[in-house]
């Protein structure tokens, strides 16, 4: 067996049980999995459809590749965005979604709740407060460098290391923002100008980061929409959270 990370690294399958437990943190019902002993932490931020068995399988190999306790907030409480709202290519859906984003899916609100959670990590796993990294999915993403941003300082707040995978609401005055080192992992979907100049100001004096484009994959492939039915994405869901793991690692 290569290491210890890969004799508990869970299977990527379609038929898959959770590792995990759930509990209460600041009011929002979190997925927790990994070691009771951890000392370093990654709150992972779903994308738009919420709790999905895809995006747990996720969290559950981020934690068996780092060591980490990996926490899953449900922001939705249950409720995310349906599948079938997109394409957004009616009146209707474009209603839909456009109310959802306002509503549950404001980022600036969804921040100062990730925000909240983070203090009370502090409190409930002191072990982790010098060492919490956050990573996004696609609405996610736009979370995580919202939190990494300005007063990202001190007990209870900072977090060390941030990162996203097929970004949402990409902007790359958020990067310039970013007060912490930051993977982005894109897919063939996202603007390449965007997803260039990301990697432009990331590799900047003062920054660190870390730009990888799949070329082969769509938006979506390592969260709510994988397809782990298919080789492809099950090879290159694997990789990017390998990837993400190997970069929290070095930071946390």
């Amino acid at each position: 067996m290569a290491s210890k990370a890969c004799a508990c690294r869970p299977p990527l399958t379609v038929d898959y049980q959770t590792q995990g437990r759930y509990e209460d943190l600041a009011g929002v019902k979190t997925y927790i999995v990994g070691p009771d002993d951890a000392t370093k932490a990654i709150v992972t931020v779903y994308d738009i459809f919420g709790m999905w068995p895809q995006t747990l399988q996720g969290a559950d190999l981020l934690s068996s590749l780092t060591g980490a306790l990996v926490l899953v907030p449900d922001f939705f409480n249950g409720d995310g965005a349906k599948p079938e709202w997109l394409p957004a290519d009616s009146d209707e859906k474009k209603k839909l979604i456009g109310d959802f984003f306002a509503a549950k899916a404001n980022p600036a609100e969804n921040t100062q709740t990730l925000l909240r959670l983070r203090k009370e990590m502090a409190v409930r796993f002191p072990a982790v407060d010098d060492h919490v990294g956050v990573f996004g999915l696609c609405w996610g993403g736009k979370i995580a460098v919202l939190a990494t941003a300005a007063d990202n300082e001190g007990a209870g707040r900072r977090f060390n290391v941030s990162g996203t995978a097929h970004p949402g609401l990409l902007d790359p005055k958020d990067a310039e923002a970013l007060t912490a080192p930051h993977i982005l992992l894109a897919s063939k979907d996202e603007s390449a100008e965007t997803v260039a100049e990301y990697k432009r100001i990331l590799s900047q004096p003062g920054k660190a980061g870390e730009v990888t484009t799949y070329e082969n994959m769509f938006h979506g492939w390592m969260g709510a929409r994988a397809n782990l039915a298919d080789d492809e994405n099950v090879k290159e869901f694997g990789r990017g959270y390998e990837q993400a793991a190997t970069f929290f690692s070095k930071h946390l």
